[in-house]
Order: structure tokens, then C-alpha cells, then sequence
């Protein structure tokens, strides 16, 4: 705060800075909320000569560049969304802190020769659920517990008589019961963190202004994953953004909102959908030497938003849609890791042109997608 006061005495309104780690963002937040043009640099792209690497000739070169306006700034969602981003990327830890927990409770079983997890496709579901919390409370008989299975399970009561015919030692069953007790608190925190993230959602300033038709929720079946929100994040997200983008192949509420809340809702921040791709890195980087080609590849680069795309391109593999016919196809002509990017590639490009436009999913059949491409390639021929 003292240097804020300092900068604006001095008569500054721009200010560089590196992003180092999380260091920066406490900085970063308390100049940008004292009306500061805060450009936040990539380390990468203001390097200095060699031999003379210190921060405080660091600091020097930094301000020459950015007087120079050489620098670029890292893109940043608006502040309103950037707290809605933290709440969201908390979130995604938690879940990956209660896997962990949910692979002690299967070591555990393993421990006690009960073979659960065969017979059940997820042990954390009801069934799964029942039985652990019936072994913690003291039911050691494999029959009353094979009663606790639901109606619709596939295998019959005899396979989960002898599933739950084990060795029940009292040091395996201690195990089990702390890690249910922690995927319990795990549990509990996740939903809290929902209606936060609830809250801050109802929060944020629509897009539009015009009356919106009714949300159609038909197309999209509910998978009931333990992973999803504990609110209609649909309707939630449908309201703000004026379209429905969980209505496209491969998207659901929660991979909707990480991208959301990583690429922000103003699509003017980008000049076309390649520079949005390219930030993604869903874009080939070439090396170009004497204007040839020498290489082609996918730089390496850890970014939320684009392993979301990535993750709905991997889950349209399978499906009988336009996506997934084109998934397959390039699979088949540049193999598996080409085809993901690919099709990340065209789910970001319809994202980025339903949310500039406002329009509406056109949903593209198999059979459509497949008679176009014979078209196309015929005019080709």
C-alpha cells in the first residue's frame, strides 16, 4: 500500500510487474484496485542479457521495455470473475483430495480380502456406501450385508456373499473407518464450496438483457456423477451467459464453469478464435527457418481451460454426434494424441463463437457431419 501511495505521488499510471508464482497477486490486486494499468509480464519474454541477473537490474529492464511498449500483458479475467475462478479452481482441489481418500478405503478392503470394487462399478455410490458404513458400524456377517445392495445392481446377491467374505482385522478396519471419516469431510466441504460458488454465480452481472426462451434440459441425460454441482448450475449459467454451452456434445455444468471462469464471458479480449485457441494451446506452434517448416508440435503448457476442451474432446470419442465422427476420423488419419487437440480445437471455436454472437447450439447430426464431408471431398476430387 505504501508503494500504491508512492506511485501515485510520483505521477505513474502504468506499472509492469512479473508473475512469479502466486507472489504477485496480493501486489497485483492492491495496485489494480488503486486504479493502476497493471501489466502482468511472462518471465519468458523479458529476459535480460546474460552475466547481469539481479532484481534490481530485473526491475530496470522491465520498466525500459514497458516504456518502449514492448510488453504484452497476460490476459486476466475482470475481478468479479477472478473470484469466482479461485472458488471454482479450490473446488477441483477438494475433489482431488477425496480421491485419494477413496483409494485408502479400497486399500483397505484389499487389506480385509473384500472384493467390493468388482461387484460394484463405484464404492462410493449407494450401494458401495451402505456396505462401508455397515463394516465401520460392526456387521462383519457377508449375508446381512449383501442385503444392503440396491435392487439394480447387476451382479446377483450370491457374487456379493462372497465379495464381503473376509478377514475383518481390527487394524484394516480402523484404516477404513478414518478414510470414510475424512471422504465424509471431504464431502461436507465440497458442498459448502458450492454454495459459495452458488452465490457468487447469482452474483455476477448478466450478459444480456433481453428476455431469455425456456432452458430445454432434454438433451442432456443426468449421469448423477459424484463430481457434479449441488445446485442447477445449468439454469445458473444459462441466465448469465444469454446461451445454453452445456447443451454442446462433450460439455456439462462443471466443465461449463471451469472454462467460464477461465476465459471470462467477454469474447471482444480476444481478436478472433484463433488467438483464443492459441492462448489455449490448442494451436500448432511451428518453427518456421528461411520460410520452411521444420517442425510442427503442440507447446506444452498447463492451462485450465484447455484441459477442460481437452477432457470434452476425449468424452465424444465414443458418441454417435458430429464431434465424435470427426474425433474419429482424424484418430484415424494422425492417431489419438493429434485427434484430442483437434477436436478441443473445434469445441473451443464453437464456444468462443456462441458466446461473441449469442446464438444458439446447432446441433449437427452423425449422419449430416458425414454426408458434408463426402460433399466436400468430392468437390476436392
Amino acid at each position: 500500500r505504501a508503494l500504491a501511495e508512492w506511485l501515485k505521488a510520483c505521477g505513474v499510471r502504468s506499472v509492469a510487474m512479473e508473475s512469479t508464482g502466486v507472489y504477485w497477486i496480493p501486489l497485483y490486486e492492491i495496485l489494480e484496485a488503486c486504479g493502476f494499468e497493471v501489466y502482468l509480464v511472462n518471465a519468458r519474454h523479458v529476459k535480460n542479457v546474460a552475466g547481469r541477473k539481479t532484481d534490481e537490474l530485473d526491475c530496470q529492464w522491465i520498466r525500459r521495455l514497458h516504456s518502449f511498449g514492448l510488453l504484452n500483458n497476460s490476459f486476466r479475467p475482470a475481478q468479479e470473475m477472478c473470484a469466482v475462478r479461485a472458488y471454482m479452481r479450490h473446488r477441483s482441489e477438494l475433489i482431488e483430495h477425496r480421491a485419494a481418500h477413496i483409494q485408502h478405503m479400497q486399500k483397505a478392503l484389499h487389506q480385509m480380502n473384500v472384493l467390493l470394487s468388482p461387484t460394484v462399478k463405484d464404492i462410493t455410490g449407494v450401494t458401495g456406501m451402505a456396505v462401508l458404513r455397515a463394516i465401520v458400524a460392526g456387521e462383519r456377517n457377508p449375508v446381512e450385508l449383501a442385503r444392503l445392495r440396491q435392487p439394480g445392481c447387476a451382479q446377483p446377491e450370491s457374487e456379493f456373499v462372497k465379495a464381503l467374505t473376509g478377514n475383518y482385522r481390527d487394524e484394516h478396519v480402523f484404516a477404513l473407518k478414518q478414510a470414510l471419516a475424512l471422504y465424509d469431510a471431504y464431502t461436507e466441504q465440497l458442498q459448502e464450496c458450492d454454495r459459495e460458488l452458488e452465490r457468487k454465480f447469482s452474483a455476477l452481472k448478466p450478459v444480456h438483457d433481453d428476455d431469455l426462451p425456456p432452458l430445454d434440459t432434454t438433451d442432456k441425460r443426468n449421469t448423477h456423477t459424484k463430481n457434479a454441482f449441488s445446485y442447477d448450475a445449468r439454469d445458473l449459467l444459462y441466465r448469465l451467459l444469454g446461451v445454453d454451452l452445456v447443451a454442446i456434445d462433450g460439455l456439462n455444468e462443471v466443465t461449463v464453469s471451469k472454462i467460464i471462469t477461465e476465459i471470462g464471458t467477454d469474447m471482444s479480449r480476444w481478436k478472433n478464435d484463433k488467438h483464443l485457441c492459441s492462448w489455449l494451446c490448442l494451436a500448432p506452434h511451428k518453427d518456421i527457418s528461411g520460410g520452411k517448416v521444420l517442425r510442427s508440435h503442440i507447446a506444452p503448457a498447463r492451462n485450465r481451460a484447455g484441459q477442460a476442451f481437452r477432457l470434452a474432446a476425449q468424452s465424444v470419442s465414443r458418441t454417435d454426434t458430429a464431434l465424435g465422427v470427426y474425433f474419429r476420423r482424424t484418430r484415424a488419419k494422425h492417431g489419438a494424441r493429434y485427434a484430442i487437440v483437434a477436436t478441443a480445437h473445434k469445441i473451443a471455436r464453437i464456444v468462443y463463437a456462441m458466446l461473441r454472437d449469442r446464438k444458439p447450439y446447432d446441433q449437427v447430426s452423425a449422419e449430416e457431419f458425414t454426408q458434408r464431408e463426402r460433399e466436400r471431398e468430392l468437390d476436392r476430387l
